[in-house]
């Protein structure tokens, strides 16, 4: 199994940065991809940025220019910087990762979830 545990979340002001980290844990065998996601309240869970085992990036138009998603591989390890943060910005942000991993004598693949932190922009 995989566990994801984030950090980072919290207040700020509109024009502030926030940064986010994830870091993956367990009998990983590899990750490929790693993404940030979040859900505001009575929305539905919407993508945020993607980046790839290659350094690959993908984001969400509404970030583009303001976030920005990069990984350590070396550490099993995703992160996202916020800046420019808008009220429209606070969510619940949660990052995910699609990973290998050794189950008993198995390897299996799986997309494992952190628990969500807390971000708040205030106007």
């Amino acid at each position: 199994q995989v566990q994801l545990v984030e950090s980072g979340g919290g207040l700020a002001q509109a024009g502030g940065s926030l940064r986010l980290s994830c870091a993956a844990s367990g009998r990983i065998f590899s990750i490929n991809a790693m993404g940030w996601y979040r859900q505001a309240p009575g929305q539905q869970r919407e993508l945020v940025a993607v980046i790839t085992s290659g350094g690959s990036t993908n984001y969400a138009d509404s970030v583009k220019g303001r976030f920005t998603i990069s990984r350590d591989n070396a550490k099993n390890t995703v992160y996202l910087q916020m800046n420019s943060l808008k009220p429209e910005d606070t969510a619940v942000y949660y990052c995910n990762a699609d990973a290998t991993y050794y189950s008993g004598s198995y390897i299996r693949s799986g997309t494992a979830w952190a628990q969500g932190t807390q971000v708040t922009v205030s106007s």
